[in-house]
């Protein structure tokens, strides 16, 4: 019996044997996930057809995907997109603005988006022939742009910051936020240089400095991906926008720049290349041309350089429709499978938009235009990606998590912590500011002093009110109820019918002291009409208040509508008066840094804005924000950048070619002083490092922050450079009366140039160190000299 019973146990252990051998030949390699990832996208790619293949590089409008009735389910759309394009990604599902026509009412709320998202990949792999999983790419500039999420201060106002590792955590939560409502793809962060300050989209970038843009992008890509696409809490970032964007002629967005390669090679490609360096997953393409030749249809930018030189692995998408335009706009093909042809074989992965990587190109491979070869390329790059976050075995999310994780009370006191570090004190005569807590009556004024959505910036969804707090509700939270706090509009940003400034005035009379909030706006309505790529298309008729924002680009910077009238008016009652700016983009403030005794600029500073801002005023936070960009006084400055190019600079007939408010500026409530600057050099054949030390005092009473700045000057070289380049900076926090000793270490690159054979060379000569608290307020001086050029690799 011992043994019958033992036989009949080996036979049943052989038979599992045979099942699960079995069970395992049948498993198709791309969906076994102990295979390397290589093999699987081989595997996967040989059982694909031209069409399946074309699919998975389109990248469709994705807020017309779902229908939102009782339940939430795929739209006839969507599945016409599966079924017929087999299609492989979406963009800005999730997305709610005008310009999409999703609201509160008719979009999603963070469990509902998951909800949404978890749908709609159910339906794809139920009834896809291969089961290949969808990517979902959205919009994280600042915060997911999606109903709920939370919302961070613009780019630009994170490059006040001056606080890389800040911005690294902020970049963590926009990802985990994205992720847990079932994005996959972040679009961001934006590296664009802002040196064409009448340009629409400035509050996207973090300024116009080479090394603090390379310094945040690497910190958001960071952020965003955390080496961990597995976590179900990190996304793929996606850089903005390749390349050179943001200098067009006449400040036109998505118009021709004319650069030549020294200068993109030594000021516009350093940051994407620092990111490529940190493994960025993806890059976008620009609208722009430069010098003749679309971004879209570059291969010497996104082969030779990108791929060849640089080493990238990932996704190259175009902006979107840019594809269109290689036809429609700047007219190099006189067909859509001509166009798609020009892209694909010039290095771009995925069509955002997905009319020309379809019918086009599939026409394109059919004639011999495209090879197959480079098909399966950009499929495998995007197939790589998928396996890599793990989607073909963990698609789903947890809508649970998304209800009680998004926007949780986290994330709201980091948004508070941004916004207060990128507040800028431009001016505090006889130390007005920080104001008394123990004031009676305060007059809140001016159209940003309580709009939401004029606080929040381009690329915000639509948001709840109670999540919001404007610089009105930020003033209101400090004070008991006793306090008279009156509230007056004023006028609006750009509606010159609207006004109520007389009221304003007497506001003004009746209070102890003014805040007046002014500036500008990027707060799309559904007023606007919109061109296809979502930029506004601009109406001189109907004028909405936005002035900054995709697509409103200025022929001038100064204040629109009413504003100046009303902050004269107000300055006219002899009152003491702040005046706080709300804008996207450095405005003409001349008038005020004039005649209002304080003024801070707190650009889109985000949901907790109106904290911050109140913070500042009352002293609760000592501002230490630093300007990324230059203040021009005109527009017939422009550019006004302070790393302009050793020649003739000089003053103009009607006054200073020097900027209002310089790079790197910023007050304290509190002072600094700098001392014992020392600089040792380490230089061999194969190696150098140059060491820099010095002290910074806080020799004021107030606790604060320092943004130490470090600039390079090369004294002598083969090419014309710059006069000054920002090598390194460091916010430091000091108590009063402290003092800490800052070393900072730099290596060849810091030193280098591009020669006029465009090698990156360290040459040898004098260079000069200047270190302080601003580019035109330097208080040491250093000097140090390399004995011998060096090639940079």
């Amino acid at each position: 019996m011992k043994f019958l019973k033992g036989l009949s146990l080996s036979i049943s252990f052989i038979c599992f044997l045979v099942l699960t051998l079995n069970a395992q030949q049948s498993v198709k390699p791309y969906k076994n996930a102990k295979l390397a990832i290589p093999i699987r996208v081989k595997d996967l790619i040989s059982r694909m057809t031209l069409e399946e293949k074309i699919g998975q590089l389109n990248v469709l409008l994705g807020w017309e995907m779902y229908d939102k009735k009782e339940t939430i389910s795929p739209s006839d759309k969507f599945k016409d997109a599966i079924q017929k394009q087999h299609i492989g990604m979406l963009w800005a599902t999730l997305r709610a603005d005008p310009w999409t026509k999703k609201t509160l009412e008719n979009g999603l709320d963070p469990y509902s988006a998951s909800l949404a998202t978890n749908a709609l990949q159910k339906w794809n792999l139920e009834n896809s022939r291969l089961q290949i999983p969808l990517f979902f790419a959205e919009e994280c500039p600042h915060g997911h742009m999606a109903i709920g999420a939370t919302v961070f201060p613009t780019a630009i106002g994170q490059g006040s910051t001056w606080n890389p590792e800040l911005i690294q955590q902020m970049g963590s939560v926009i990802a985990k936020e994205t992720r847990l409502q079932g994005g996959h793809i972040g679009y961001g962060p934006v590296i664009d240089l802002a040196r064409e300050l009448r340009w629409s989209r400035v509050e996207e970038t973090y300024g116009e400095d080479t090394y603090l843009t390379s310094k945040m992008g690497v910190a958001m890509v960071q952020g965003f991906q955390n080496n961990n696409l597995k976590s179900g809490e990190n996304i793929m970032a996606t850089l903005k926008h390749f390349i050179a964007y943001g200098v067009p002629e006449g400040g036109h967005n998505g118009g021709f720049v004319n650069l030549g390669k020294r200068e993109l090679l030594q000021s516009y490609l350093p940051p994407f290349k620092a990111a490529v360096k940190a493994d960025v997953s993806s890059i976008m393409t620009a609208y722009n041309s430069i010098d003749g030749v679309p971004n879209s249809s570059n291969s010497a930018l996104l082969k030779t350089l990108l791929r060849n030189q640089w080493g990238f692995k990932g996704l190259v998408v175009s902006d979107l429709y840019s594809i269109n335009g290689l036809r429609d706009i700047d007219h190099l093909a006189p067909t859509y499978t001509e166009a798609a042809a020009l892209a694909m074989n010039a290095g771009i992965d995925a069509d955002l938009g997905a009319v020309v990587f379809s019918e086009p190109l599939i026409a394109a491979v059919k004639s011999g235009m495209v090879k197959i070869e480079r098909i399966d390329e950009a499929v495998t790059r995007v197939l790589t990606k998928k396996f890599e976050m793990g989607l073909f075995e963990n698609p789903y999310t947890d809508p649970a998590l998304a209800r009680t994780m998004v926007n949780n009370a986290a994330a709201i006191k980091l948004a508070r912590q941004v916004a207060s570090e990128s507040i800028i004190l431009l001016k505090n005569q006889n130390q007005l500011l920080p104001l008394s807590k123990q004031l009676k009556s305060i007059a809140v004024i001016g159209p940003n002093a309580d709009n939401l959505y004029n606080q929040l910036g381009d690329y915000t969804a639509t948001q709840k009110r109670e999540n919001i707090v404007t610089v009105l509700d930020g003033i209101k939270n400090k004070f008991p109820k006793d306090v008279i706090i009156n509230y007056v509009k004023g006028c609006g940003i750009r509606d010159t019918n609207n006004t109520n400034i007389d009221e304003a005035v007497l506001a003004a009379q009746q209070a102890e002291v003014t805040v007046i909030v002014l500036g500008g706006s990027s707060a799309r309505d559904f007023k606007t009409s919109y061109l296809e790529t979502g930029a506004a298309a601009i109406d001189q008729k109907n004028k909405s208040d936005i002035e900054s924002g995709e697509g409103f680009d200025r022929e001038s910077l100064d204040l629109m509508g009413k504003q100046l009238a009303l902050l004269k008016a107000v300055i006219k009652t002899g009152k003491p008066v702040v005046l706080v700016l709300i804008q996207g983009r450095p405005l003409n403030i001349n008038w005020p840094v004039e005649n209002v005794p304080a003024i801070i600029n707190a650009w889109y500073p985000g949901m907790q804005g109106g904290n911050a801002i109140a913070d500042v005023l009352f002293g609760d936070y000592n501002p230490a924000g630093r300007l990324p960009v230059s203040v021009p006084k005109s527009v017939g400055q422009l550019p006004v950048y302070y790393s302009f190019q050793n020649s003739s600079r000089h003053d103009y007939v009607e006054g200073t070619a020097k900027p209002l408010f310089p790079f790197g500026y910023g007050l304290s409530y509190t002072n600094f002083s700098y001392a014992d600057l020392k600089v040792s050099k380490a230089e061999d054949k194969d190696q150098l490092s140059v060491m820099v030390t010095f002290k910074v005092k806080n020799t004021g009473h107030r606790d604060g922050d320092e943004v130490v700045q470090l600039y390079v000057k090369d004294e002598i070289s083969s090419v014309v450079v710059p006069n000054k380049l920002l090598k390194q900076f460091k916010r430091i926090h000091l108590k009063a009366g402290e003092e800490k000793t800052i070393q900072f270490k730099l290596p060849a690159d810091d030193f280098g140039l591009f020669n006029s054979d465009n090698q990156q060379v360290a040459e040898k000569g004098n260079f000069q160190l200047l270190i302080g608290g601003s580019s035109d307020h330097l208080e040491l001086k250093g000097t140090v000299t390399l004995s011998a050029d060096r090639l940079i690799k």
